[in-house]
């Protein structure tokens, strides 16, 4: 096997795709609680939705027998993670972990959405 090493590679917009079993619930979910919109939608009936907020994108793709994954399928940078957990916690969201601060520089924690994915929400703090 020889070695080859590729030529540096500059990379663009990388966005997680999640499976869900009703987009049109899923759509609902992450409007109301990170204020997504709908920017471009595929299928009839719709298949495949990309919501944006800011520089936060989500692709979300119809899986009818979709089964949530034990572990986090995206994370997401927000300036202030309190605020976010408190509105999540009130609305009744499936909080995974719950607010903390980790020795690494980050305040986060884990939701679930409708269908049991895990959102990994961090906060760089301050040094």
């Amino acid at each position: 096997m020889t070695n080859i090493t590729p030529a540096p590679l500059k990379l663009g917009r990388i966005a997680a795709t999640i499976p869900v079993t009703d987009v049109d619930r899923s759509v609902e979910f992450y409007r109301t609680h990170l204020g997504m919109n709908v920017h471009f939608t595929n299928g009839h009936p719709i298949g495949f939705v990309i919501l944006r907020n800011g520089q936060a994108e989500l692709h979300l793709t119809v899986v009818k027998a979709h089964q949530a994954a034990i572990h986090n399928v995206a994370h997401l940078l927000v300036d202030d993670a309190a605020a976010l957990y408190e509105s999540m916690d009130d609305a009744g969201v499936r909080v995974v972990k719950g607010l903390r601060d980790a020795d690494y520089g980050l305040r986060g924690f884990v939701f679930s959405d409708p269908d049991g994915n895990r959102i990994d929400v961090g906060q760089h703090l301050a040094h």
